[in-house]
């Protein structure tokens, strides 16, 4: 199975594509903008979502479901959040078709236009805000702690598959609160497991920080995010959380009676990440000979590859191997056994090396009179023989060793491409030359970011909240600043 994918250093956005195709991963569809997510691609984000859900239910939080149609009258009803997202939606205007008279096909009923259009979800916000006016009366129905898995549009003419789609899969928390503590507290919780997830289970390094008021969702008061960096030196929005204030319950008249029976306002927090994770996993790991996934979130953690000819030899081998995928799956560790006799090994080693399946282990005649397995893995492509009595232990340890070294060469790839400037000049030749984060002095104004985003490309991906206290000048106007933000081109 020759893999022909073109190199990271030649053309990173056409390997990328390709190997998203490639590896069985996803396609793009008959309806513009949108995607395939096909079984294999479908498996991690399932994975993904299996984590992310236990950890959401682990802090307090239940699932929901709601709408996908909202009234075009909720949406107006917070005006930074219209605003925001007004040139992303796809408004649904009549609700039947009929038989053209002239033959031609299928046209829309003109005469069947919706009352009022809906908005095919961009975000969920209005639709749940109105519902939970229904929900809440008292300070004993707070707090509520929702998250909705499900689809959302938001239309694209340049898309991407997983990065930028029309239509994308996510999950959106919706939390109501008494105080604004409460709901702060809450927006940091998830930045935090968010945070927690990318750098336990994706194995991608990320930096928490806040976003500028330019680059806040529309609607919030604050932003929390993490973002992460890929090897082209492109940052990566990998996850949001917004402390919304009490803007969408003052909007839809979310009222509660405290504990003296003073009616007040509740305060509210929403949070999502979405199938873009799935290409920040891509281009964080990934090298030129496919993909390269971390064994928690591989659908396939181990395959064993036969090699034999004939069906006796085949007989032999499966009588070695079929205990041992019982004994690791009974350690919790996925394996498949391809005893496929339709394609050969060096075409199976091809595949697996492609999909970024973490180990290998292959198995020949040889091997069944010396007693060993041959055991390649992923990340460093490094083989070895292990004794048969030993392989289990070996693939156990491999699971944290690939995990923790993925891990690893992310955070050095990191280390090395976040350079701290204090000109202007020096901030151009870096955005330009080198890539990554850059760490510099800034007003604080939109004006100077403007500027920025204008000549260089590069956006402030986010305050840090780790950032040190240093007084400085802005490196564009000159004028005080008192702390580094960090910049960078992103996806």
């Amino acid at each position: 199975m020759g893999k022909n994918l073109t190199s990271r250093a030649e053309d990173y956005s056409k390997w990328y594509n390709e190997l998203v195709v490639k590896s069985d991963l996803a396609e793009n569809s008959g309806v513009r903008g949108c995607m395939v997510i096909k079984p294999y691609g479908y498996a991690i984000w399932e994975k993904m979502q299996a984590q992310l859900d236990k950890m959401f239910k682990e802090t307090g939080h239940e699932n929901a479901y709601f709408p996908l149609f909202i009234p075009k009258s909720y949406l107006s009803k917070e005006a930074s959040h219209v605003e925001g997202f007004a040139k992303e939606c796809a408004v649904v205007t009549h609700y039947r078709l009929k038989n053209a008279e002239d033959g031609s096909g299928i046209v829309v009923d003109e005469e069947a236009k919706l009352e009022e259009e809906l908005i095919v979800r961009p975000t969920s916000e209005t639709i749940i805000w109105d519902t939970y006016r229904r929900w809440v009366q008292s300070y004993r129905d707070l707090p509520i702690l929702v998250n909705q898995w499900a689809n959302v549009v938001r239309w694209e003419m340049r898309t991407r598959l997983f990065l930028r789609t029309a239509e994308f899969l996510w999950q959106e928390g919706h939390t109501a609160h008494a105080t604004r503590q409460e709901a702060v507290e809450e927006a940091e919780l998830i930045m935090n497991l968010y945070a927690e997830f990318a750098e336990e289970h994706m194995a991608v390094p990320v930096i928490k920080g806040i976003k500028t008021e330019s680059e806040r969702f529309a609607g919030a008061e604050e932003t929390y995010c993490i973002e992460a960096l890929m090897q082209d030196g492109k940052a990566l929005q990998a996850g949001t959380s917004h402390f919304l204030g009490q803007n969408f319950a003052k909007a839809f008249d979310v009222k509660f009676a405290n504990k003296e029976g003073q009616q007040e306002h509740v305060w509210a927090t929403s949070w999502g990440v979405s199938t873009r994770l799935m290409g920040a996993l891509v281009m964080t790991h990934s090298d030129d000979n496919g993909l390269v996934l971390p064994p928690k979130l591989a659908p396939i953690q181990v395959v064993i590859v036969p090699i034999y000819k004939g069906l006796d030899q085949l007989d032999a081998i499966s009588e070695k191997v079929e205990p041992l995928v019982k004994e690791l799956r009974a350690k919790g560790i996925s394996v498949k056994y391809d005893k496929r006799d339709t394609h050969k090994p060096g075409f199976k080693f091809n595949e697996y090396e492609l999909k970024g399946v973490p180990v290998r282990l292959a198995v020949g005649p040889r091997d069944l009179e010396n007693g060993t397995f041959e055991v390649a893995r992923r990340d460093t492509l490094q083989k070895e023989l292990v004794k048969a009595e030993d392989v289990v232990e070996k693939v156990e340890s491999l699971m944290t060793e690939i995990q923790e070294n993925i891990f690893n060469k992310a955070l050095d790839y990191r280390k090395e491409h976040i350079t701290t400037v204090d000109s202007y000049e020096e901030f151009k030749k870096v955005i330009e030359e080198k890539g990554g984060f850059v760490s510099a002095h800034w007003d604080g104004t939109t004006e100077t970011e403007d500027k920025i985003k204008e000549e260089t490309k590069a956006t402030i991906r986010c305050i840090p909240l780790d950032a040190k206290q240093e007084d400085g000048k802005c490196m564009v106007s000159g004028k005080p600043s008192t702390q580094r933000v960090l910049f960078a081109k992103a996806y």
